[in-house]
């Protein structure tokens, strides 16, 4: 199966999912706006959902990955179940004493930790606490989920992991509609999605759980203990949780410090939103599918096949965000007006998540592209030195939104964010350079320039195209009309950076053909 294949069957679920998102998203701020419920709603959301990134996605797409991966080298399938029920043993029981102490901690946690801004309004720190109370045990779900996942990932069946998030936008929607239809008031909203949130989690375990055991990995509860294997797993998993989970530690702390302001939490979440569309799509399918493909390679000693891979990721993941960044910087203020500006988001939301948005995209190929550098260190068993650089970018996160917060309210936020990710992506890429890991690559080298002028071409091509086309792009247009005009505005700048990206060398057939040769055949019964 090609490079690009498996990329994009992992960037098609996730694709699903996150246009669903923008429909949760659209009839949430429809429903609440950025009014208080939505900032308990958004504030309750982001605690377990950035532990779910640190200790699921972060730590067993870092850790587990490469090690079960060489369990099925090494000794098969049997060998990989046992190895696999090790870890469930301990992962089901450290989970289990953490969501029962979370849950007891939370009054605690939401005033310290959380949206300490939140504590000065009773009735909005209360409901943060009641909804984070609801939503926690969500983050065991997830994690046993993430460990499905990764199993899956490393037999090449991508599949249902890549669907099963899905499920959490169809699940919420559907709550959205039947408030809606019901005529709920804000605050049944808040609650009934955050029930929402925890059926979710059950339902994408489920999913992930029954895919295992048709891929011939049926995992039984095994009393924990700390194997080797184990502990191997543990030493590697707590560096690579940090690691991975960066851009959401990054969030929680922006969350916590824009508690202190009105409107500033579920402003940052919706523009986080928008972002977190090609972030997914093409960054985190890259790592899923690079890291357990790096990991074979090194394995085997082709280091030539390893370099070979970051190279062609890099190139892909650049000639795909790149447009990205350029359409956000030019057009977010269209965007957030047509996809969220009615009920109770008013044009003054517009103005504020449109700002944060714009910011947001010039930090986009900077998250990309920790996704693509860091498999370069997991597939070696190498999980602290990117921990030592999330500290890093943590800090610098910190220091600089305290400094712009007061000054420049949810967008110095944003610039925090993006500085960070910055900072982190360089010293990655340093570092592999440094010692060998990263293959100089001249055909790279040369499309880079090449694809950031397509961009910028297409970027000023899309404001004059967003000027021509104001009067459609907001009211009193119809929705259909803005819609369609805002459609128009998109597929014609990609049309253009296409032509653009082949007509100056950015990309080109050799280029194309080389990202979807086929690579290592995948075992007999392991595609899907």
């Amino acid at each position: 199966m090609s490079l690009v294949r498996k990329f994009a069957t992992v960037a098609s679920g996730t694709l699903m999912s996150r246009i669903l998102g923008f429909a949760r998203e659209m009839l949430m701020a429809a429903a609440l706006g950025t009014g208080p419920v939505a900032g308990a709603f958004y504030a309750a959301f982001q605690f377990p959902n950035t532990f779910r990134r640190l200790f699921a996605e972060g730590a067993f797409n870092s850790a587990f990955v490469p090690l079960f991966a060489k369990e099925i080298e090494a000794n098969g399938i049997d060998g990989a179940r046992r190895f696999s029920e090790e870890v469930f043993g301990v992962l089901f029981s450290v989970l289990t004493v953490l969501t029962i102490l979370m849950e007891l901690a939370m009054p605690l946690l939401v005033r310290t930790i959380i949206a300490p801004g939140f504590a000065s309004d009773p009735q909005k720190y209360e409901l943060t606490v009641a909804l984070a109370t609801i939503m926690f045990p969500y983050l065991m779900c997830m994690s046993l989920a993430a460990m499905m996942a990764g199993m899956l990932n490393s037999l090449r069946r991508y599949f249902a992991a890549a669907i099963a998030p899905v499920f959490l936008n169809v699940i919420l929607i559907a709550v959205l509609g039947h408030a809606w239809y019901t005529g709920a008031d804000s605050l049944e909203v808040g609650y009934a999605m955050a029930w929402g949130v925890m059926a979710a989690g059950v339902v994408q375990l489920a999913i992930v759980w029954i895919a295992a055991r048709r891929a011939g990995i049926s995992i039984g509860f095994r009393r924990p203990r700390m194997t080797p294997n184990v502990k191997r797993l543990l030493w590697l998993a707590l560096p690579a949780a940090i690691t991975g989970g960066i851009t959401q530690i990054n969030t929680l702390i922006g969350t916590a410090i824009a508690s202190g302001q009105d409107k500033a939490v579920p402003a940052l979440a919706q523009a986080d939103r928008f972002y977190q569309l090609p972030l997914g799509v093409v960054g985190i399918a890259v790592a899923i599918v690079l890291l357990p493909e790096l990991a074979r390679a090194l394995k085997a000693g082709n280091d030539g096949e390893a370099a070979s891979l970051q190279n062609r990721s890099v190139e892909f993941v650049l000639f795909l965000t790149l447009p990205a960044t350029a359409a956000l910087l030019v057009i977010s203020e269209p965007i957030v007006r047509v996809l969220y500006e009615r009920g109770a988001f008013t044009s003054d939301d517009t103005v504020l998540v449109s700002s944060i948005l714009a910011v947001f995209g010039l930090g986009l190929p900077a998250f990309v592209l920790i996704k693509a550098f860091t498999p370069g260190y997991f597939a070696r068993e190498d999980t602290k030195t990117p921990m030592v650089f999330a500290a890093i970018s943590v800090a610098i996160n910190i220091t600089i939104a305290l400094t712009l917060f007061p000054r420049m309210g949810a967008p110095g936020i944003a610039v925090a964010s993006v500085v960070a990710g910055w900072a982190n992506a360089l010293m990655l890429l340093v570092v592999l350079i440094r010692r060998g890991h990263w293959g100089h690559d001249a055909p790279l080298m040369r499309r880079i320039p090449r694809l950031v002028l397509s961009s910028a071409l297409m970027g000023a091509a899309l404001y004059g195209g967003a000027v021509w086309l104001s009067p459609w792009l907001a009211p009193p247009a119809s929705l259909l009309a803005q819609t369609g005009s805002l459609a128009l505005l998109c597929a014609a700048g990609a049309l253009v950076y296409f032509v653009l990206a082949f007509a100056t060398g950015g990309a080109d057939a050799g280029m194309v053909r080389r990202n979807v040769r086929r690579g290592s055949a995948a075992p007999a019964g392991t595609e899907e």
